[in-house]
């Protein structure tokens, strides 16, 4: 019942999204904005919008602005702005609490509605880009391209289509039933030209990036959390594949040994990096990879995992690597690691994505510089860092608000009050 009353809620703002007007000319007022470049906030703020790009933003009181007269007024007293958010690390297509054997009773037609609903949250929640690392049958794929049509509210989608990886692995097999059943993922590739050709069939079907395990997992059965997956000679190959292609590689990986693999084949970024050990932070460093670290779903899985269908030998996993994980990230974070948010979100529920930073804050980081793991930082990371995750002239009008001052206390973006995208607004203050 709850999922049929959320489907129509969100079936009711997509007939009203529909029907909305296209991106205006807006002039949009604030006390103050955070510029997430220096960390610092700029007073009296002004955002001049056009065809859905920023033209203008800063400190009113210090420029002559020529505001066009049919321009829409949105004043936001009390508010301080800054760019929507990213989150480089979620699974929309997934629900928290379809977790092990339930998992098994979700079509992917069902898969997809649920996406749509994933979405729209999302979006509401002040994340107006994601970086979606898996999904079974080009779902993600399907979801982007119905967003960027403008069919359904919902953020800005790069998408890795299945993820691609060994028999009997994490991310790509599923390991749920007997051997009878004969059921395999539908991205197992075991050997380096297998691997290219997984990777050339992402491409051809709209894969924006390419995902890759070169560890076991928490969440998957049988796998153990550290141990490596795919040779160096794999994983290499299907880097360079994708590569050529032009798109970047996210590898999850937990263990030491699977997170050198990775770096030393290319990789771009690496998620969850739970056991990075000196060499990784080395190897990252040298290499600019971007750590994604979920430190936050630690305390989902351990807390309302069980009832969400997650097996003991998941969460006995996930005893043993939650406070390994935060331990690390402090410890990559003073090394000078490049750093993104990634929050699985999908293991616990969409919205609830801006619980991290707050942990972020606790396990090291400033709020100034957590606030640039989620927006200049992942934008780079992404390859967009000259369209998103910025108020400049230029840039995208994705903006998001919030009361008080997120510099202080980070928790507020827990409850953003208001949503733009690309000029549109998604959701209004009271």
């Amino acid at each position: 019942m709850k999922l049929i009353s959320r489907l129509m809620t969100a079936a009711a703002a997509i007939c009203v999204f529909t029907g909305a007007a296209q991106a205006q000319t807006v002039f949009l007022t604030a006390d103050r904005m955070v510029d997430v470049e220096t960390g610092r906030l700029v007073g009296n703020a002004a955002v001049l919008v056009e065809d859905g790009k920023v033209t203008f933003a800063g400190d009113m009181s210090t420029v002559r602005l020529a505001i066009p007269e049919d321009a829409t007024r949105i004043d936001l007293a009390g508010y301080t702005i800054m760019p929507g958010l990213i989150d480089m690390h979620v699974h929309l297509t997934s629900s928290a609490d379809q977790h092990g054997y339930k998992g098994l009773a979700i079509s992917d037609e069902m898969s997809a509605i649920i996406g749509v609903v994933n979405a729209q949250t999302t979006l509401e929640a002040g994340f107006t880009t994601v970086r979606n690392v898996g999904a079974g049958s080009f779902g993600d794929v399907a979801l982007r391209d119905a967003i960027n049509e403008g069919m359904i509210p919902g953020p800005r989608m790069y998408v890795s289509g299945p993820p691609i990886g060994i028999t009997g692995g994490h991310c790509s097999d599923n390991n749920l039933l007997p051997e009878e059943y004969g059921l395999e993922g539908e991205n197992v590739a075991d050997g380096p030209w297998a691997a290219r050709s997984a990777v050339r069939k992402n491409v051809k079907y709209g894969a924006d990036l390419i995902k890759t395990c070169s560890t076991g997992g928490v969440l998957s059965k049988g796998t153990k959390v550290g141990a490596p997956q795919y040779t160096l000679e794999e994983l290499t190959a299907l880097t360079e594949e994708a590569h050529s292609h032009g798109l970047k590689v996210a590898s999850h990986a937990h263990g030491a040994e699977g997170i050198r693999n990775a770096l030393m084949a290319g990789v771009d970024t690496i998620e969850h990096a739970s056991f990075i050990d000196d060499e990784g932070i080395r190897l990252a460093r040298k290499n600019g990879a971007y750590l994604s670290m979920d430190i936050y779903v630690t305390e989902y899985i351990l807390g309302e995992g069980e009832a969400a269908g997650i097996l003991e030998e998941s969460l006995e996993k996930e005893r043993m690597t939650g406070q390994v994980q935060r331990d690390n990230f402090r410890k990559a974070h003073e090394a000078g690691v490049k750093m993104v948010l990634g929050t699985d979100a999908g293991v616990y529920p969409h919205g609830q994505n801006a619980r991290q930073l707050s942990r972020m804050t606790g396990f090291g980081m400033t709020p100034a510089e957590a606030l640039q793991a989620a927006t200049v930082n992942a934008a780079d990371a992404l390859g967009k860092g000259d369209t998103i995750g910025r108020l400049a002239p230029g840039y995208f009008a994705d903006i998001i608000a919030v009361e008080g001052n997120p510099l202080d206390d980070i928790s507020i973006l827990e409850s953003v009050g208001f949503v733009m995208k690309e000029g549109v607004v998604y959701k209004s203050v009271d």
